[in-house]
């Protein structure tokens, strides 16, 4: 009997569309012989489903289920696929936790803490992670940019804390621009990052555990033609070249990878995650986990599965049965 899977697409943040571009693909490439895909379109407090027959009916959120032709249509499993908030900060998962229904992202603790960059650099230095080094601060504070001049030397870099797909991100090159900087991060945020800017290779990991084990994709490089991966290099093709596999030594490739494995573990990642990181020196410097990476189709981790052998139409049926383990 095939199962009624759900894609959950939209959401309120900034990248809304690119979910949805996500959610698109993912409905065109899932395997109709095992499953009966339906679009669930959330904005606000709309909920609406859609597919090859029917057209924008209302979930009932009591129970995550949809009425067609008076029957109760109820869903097997959630493939989420909301970048930000309320799919990649722990919000839905709660929600599908006290439901009990199965989802494909990781559980409601670790979105929560990666969501938070800060608060996720903090948890991973206990494990020797390196990272850039970095401060918070809020909208609330009132900080003036003298005094973040006093912590770092330019260029720094401004940037929101929750969220991502590059949204509010500036790289600070002189005092003049850091009040634009931090007017441009807080209209996405009421937390910033500051951090100090390295100059290096940014290299990007995608991985995911199986019934059988856990898969580490081809590390991509990520060749940005902007001053650096924000929001227009990352989904306008021209803009940037992803390099696959990734122009580095196997020594360093598998320190990327052996890192990445320990990252996924101590987090207690599930499903697919990116993880992002800059290399200068031989060294590598934790950026981000994104634990709901984009499936769009210029998205990397597609094309990362890609390299690796793995259809997007397989991907997608592996992070389904997944997430019934």
């Amino acid at each position: 009997m095939k199962k009624n899977i759900a894609i959950l697409m939209g959401g309120n943040s900034s990248e809304v569309e690119i979910s949805i571009q996500s959610g698109n693909q993912i409905f065109d490439n899932i395997d109709r012989n095992k499953y009966n895909p339906y679009k669930v379109l959330l904005k606000g407090k709309d909920w609406l489903v859609s597919n090859e027959l029917i057209d924008n009916v209302p979930i009932n959120k009591n129970n995550f289920s949809i009425i067609l032709q008076n029957q109760e249509i109820n869903f097997d499993c959630v493939f989420i696929i909301i970048h930000g908030t309320p799919g990649e900060d722990g919000k839905l998962q709660g929600y599908f936790d006290l439901l009990d229904i199965p989802y494909t992202t990781s559980g409601v603790l670790t979105s929560a803490l990666t969501f938070d960059k800060f608060a996720c650099k903090n948890f991973l230095n206990a494990f020797n992670i390196l990272s850039p080094k970095s401060i918070l601060i809020s909208k609330s504070e009132n900080i003036s940019p003298k005094y973040l001049t006093e912590i770092f030397d330019f260029p720094f870099i401004i940037k929101p804390n929750n969220g991502g797909s590059s949204f509010g991100i500036s790289i600070v090159n002189s005092f003049e621009e850091i009040t634009l900087a931090l007017q441009k991060a807080f209209s996405e945020d009421t937390e910033l990052i500051i951090e100090e800017y390295i100059a290096g290779i940014e290299l990007t990991c995608g991985l995911f555990k199986t019934k059988k084990g856990k898969i580490i994709l081809p590390i991509t490089e990520i060749v940005s033609k902007n001053a650096f991966f924000d929001y227009e290099a990352k989904y306008t093709p021209e803009m940037a070249d992803e390099i696959i596999p990734a122009r580095i030594s196997n020594n360093i490739k598998e320190k990327c990878e052996k890192i990445s494995s320990l990252i996924y573990d101590n987090l207690n990642c599930k499903g697919v995650v990116r993880i992002d990181y800059i290399l200068k020196d031989n060294n590598l410097y934790f950026l981000e986990v994104n634990t709901i990476p984009g499936m769009s189709k210029n998205s990397i981790v597609p094309r990362q599965a890609k390299a690796h052998g793995i259809s997007l139409e397989e991907l997608v049926s592996i992070l389904i049965e997944n997430s019934f383990i």
